[in-house]
């Protein structure tokens, strides 16, 4: 049976691959780009006063005005394209952006010039007539100070592109690797199973199934039941090899179904306390694994007892440094999908390994 697929939301469906432009929508995009329109006004009051002696505060509004509205525009109009830009090459995606800028500078500054002083003139019976190089004025500017702020805007998006791209390579190269030991152990109990337990032998190949096609799927976020699942079916694989030193304790709290977190995201670190805590022990020991959800935020907790050797030994140094490793890729995949709103950490305290995670809600 094929692996259930996750649906996407309307606004991933729409979301470009390669987004020519940042999200322009967002609120702290608005913020900047009002705050720098405001800046740009403030400049062109200074140079068409003559300095800051003769500071005019009535042409800072006037222009004001028209600088925010020339860019608000701007920036819901590029906003409303972000799909369309992201499929068009990089030079048609420049140029339409360009031409928009300039064709909303020009629309804005007769519309401008028509209220501000054609509306005045003809209620006194005087003749309007655009200032055209006035316009020209605009547009030049416009040309000037677009062409900037849209090539470091171009910048910016494909720097961010080409950290997303890294990062699904690492996220895609975490969720595919599964450790040779655990394939060769596993294969290894199938075959000593064929011949004298083939139902236990059809379901761990069933099992193992499983885990390979997680590990293959697209890395995305996936229903928490499900991740908890195909940790379910590792672990099974796991009691088969070490039988009773291996024991599970699950604290399952109440939790919304439609809860989703990164795929693959439980099982390594499962994996690392079965590899460093239990397996090493003669005696094995227990896992616990606890899940609760509060209104705001998803609480994972895995704690596992370990060896408690020299810090200055060889395996130690080892095991730490290839634990360390792999919570390092966990927090960045925590991070690529839920931004600094996630968080991971640990603790080793009194021969217990315990990992923290918190994660916002989502459905």
């Amino acid at each position: 049976m094929p692996a259930p697929r996750v649906k996407n939301t309307r606004a991933e469906a729409r979301e470009p691959i390669n987004p020519f432009l940042p999200d322009l929508c967002n609120s702290q995009s608005v913020f900047l780009l009002v705050l720098v329109a405001e800046l740009l006004a403030l400049l062109l009051t200074i140079s068409a006063s003559s300095g800051l002696q003769h500071f005019n505060w009535d042409k800072l509004a006037l222009i004001s005005v028209q600088v925010q509205w020339i860019v608000l525009f701007s920036a819901i109009a590029l906003c409303r394209m972000r799909f369309w830009l992201g499929q068009q090459t990089h030079v048609q995606a420049g140029t339409a952006s360009y031409v928009l800028v300039l064709l909303f500078t020009l629309v804005l500054s007769v519309l401008g010039q028509w209220i501000i002083y054609g509306i005045g003139s003809d209620s006194a019976g005087d003749h309007f007539e655009f200032d055209y190089w006035l316009l020209l004025n605009n547009l030049v500017i416009a040309a000037i100070l677009s062409g900037i702020l849209l090539r470091y805007l171009y910048l910016q998006q494909q720097l961010r592109n080409q950290q997303q791209a890294e990062m699904q390579a690492r996220i895609q190269a975490l969720q595919s690797r599964i450790r040779p030991h655990f394939l060769f152990n596993s294969m290894n109990a199938i075959a000593s199973l064929i011949s004298t337990d083939p139902d236990t032998a059809e379901r761990v190949v069933e099992d193992l199934s499983e885990l390979f096609r997680a590990s293959l799927a697209e890395p995305t976020l996936i229903p928490l039941e499900r991740e908890l699942t195909l940790c379910k079916h590792y672990l099974e694989i796991e009691q088969l090899r070490l039988g009773r030193r291996l024991q599970v304790d699950w604290q399952i709290g109440s939790y919304t179904s439609e809860v989703k977190i990164p795929s693959l995201m439980l099982q390594p670190l499962v994996e690392n306390a079965i590899f460093h805590g239990v397996e090493p022990m003669p005696k094995g020991g227990k896992i616990t694994i606890k899940v609760s959800q509060n209104d705001k935020q998803l609480s994972i907790v895995i704690s596992n007892p370990y060896v408690l050797v020299k810090r200055n030994s060889q395996n130690h140094e080892h095991s730490q440094r290839h634990n360390r490793m792999a919570l390092d890729n966990i927090r960045r995949r925590l991070t690529a999908h839920f931004g600094s709103a996630a968080r991971l950490s640990s603790s080793a305290e009194n021969g217990v390994f315990t990992t923290y995670i918190f994660c916002p809600l989502t459905v």
